[in-house]
């Protein structure tokens, strides 16, 4: 929901890191890889309940989610980085809600299954129509830097990352931010399936 609007406030300061970062010993897909290792972090942390670390990792992931995008906007999009970068995305979206359910199993299990399984809802919905788009050459203006379809909805990706900071802040308040926005999280997987459907369906040729 907030994406269309954070991403160009935040795109030039993004594309004056990418400046600094741009050389030939540096790659996009480098900073996807890395950026996911230090994500990954998050995992072990949260199990540990070291969440200040668990934060410092997810924040850092993040900030290489943008460099990388940045860095590939400058030398050209590809379609094996763009697939790199949300395959790595999805995955890190995953070991979140896991790492929290490590962190505390009997209180923490249900509520992470929940999001898991909402997580499941958003990531289909979104990756499915982003392949048909493609086929069919649907513009996208609403996210033009993006080298697939990106198909709004309530919860993305800036509202997840709001869920997992204020989770790893209040940790004691998982069970209910995890309920909540995956409740959020299925108005935006059937929004996206009416809306995909019927955007698909007008696309058919006439009988």
């Amino acid at each position: 929901m907030f994406d269309r609007y954070l991403h160009p406030r935040i795109k030039p300061q993004l594309n004056r890191l990418a400046e600094r970062l741009d050389k030939p010993a540096i790659s996009a897909d480098g900073l996807t890889l890395v950026g996911f290792g230090i994500g990954v972090l998050a995992l072990p942390f949260l199990a540990l309940s070291w969440y200040g670390a668990a934060l410092a990792a997810i924040v850092l992931n993040r900030l290489f989610d943008g460099l990388d995008g940045a860095l590939a906007r400058r030398r050209g999009l590809s379609d094996a980085g763009g697939f790199l970068d949300i395959a790595l995305d999805f995955l890190f979206y995953a070991l979140v809600p896991f790492g929290f359910i490590l962190a505390d199993p009997g209180q923490n299990a249900l509520a992470g299954a929940w999001l898991l399984f909402a997580f499941i809802g958003t990531g289909s919905s979104f990756l499915a129509f982003a392949a048909v788009a493609q086929k069919h050459q649907l513009d996208n203006p609403g996210y033009a830097h993006k080298s697939f379809y990106y198909l709004g909805g309530l919860t993305e990706g800036t509202e997840t990352i709001l869920l997992f900071v204020l989770s790893c802040l209040f940790p004691g308040a998982f069970v209910w931010l995890a309920g909540i926005f995956g409740a959020l999280c299925w108005m935006t997987t059937f929004t996206r399936i009416w809306s995909g459907y019927q955007t698909l369906k007008r696309l058919a040729p006439s009988p």
